[in-house]
């Protein structure tokens, strides 16, 4: 499966093979993580807040390429996108692996994926540098067998969600 997370709506031509997901989180009601580690303890796999995020999280857990679409704020994620992957936590298990020599958490069926990140509203290469960081360091908790960080303008970013999308078809 394809998923495409998105902090803001898009027009978008999904490939018609009918495997791409997208989700506008924009239009969600996702609440904050509350911190409570009740996703590991009280219902394992589940997080304990009753919101949309608890349909989102196992699709990005199911898919195999992810595309998230974010505004880049401060060198991360703007809100929508960050409290999506915080809430995502779920899909993690409370116990650690050592991974390349660093610490992580054991995946709960998380399957290995290849994620594009289209970062927009950032022009500044150090900003850029800063994200492109953040996005390697969590690649290891998010599962990426492989990423890449793409930067466009606000004005080019439907095209540029579009050529992402229509390159799935490629592979």
């Amino acid at each position: 499966m394809n998923l495409i997370l998105s902090d803001r709506p898009l027009s978008l031509q999904l490939p018609p093979d009918g495997d791409s997901v997208y989700v506008d989180l924009s239009q969600k009601k996702i609440a904050n993580c509350v911190g409570c580690f009740g996703c590991w303890t009280k219902t394992p796999g589940k997080c304990v807040i009753r919101d949309d995020a608890v349909e989102i999280y196992p699709l990005i857990a199911q898919s195999d390429r992810v595309l998230y679409v974010s505004r880049v704020r401060y060198g991360g994620y703007d809100t929508p996108m960050k409290t999506m992957l915080e809430r995502a936590i779920p899909v993690q298990q409370a116990f650690i692996r050592l991974l390349d020599g660093e610490t992580h958490h054991v995946q709960r069926a998380v399957r290995p994926k290849t994620a594009t990140i289209l970062a927009y509203g950032v022009s500044d290469t150090e900003e850029q540098a800063l994200f492109e960081r953040l996005v390697e360091r969590n690649a290891h908790n998010m599962n990426f067998q492989s990423w890449n960080a793409v930067f466009c303008s606000e004005e080019g970013l439907e095209a540029s969600v579009q050529e992402e999308v229509w390159k799935w078809q490629m592979c």
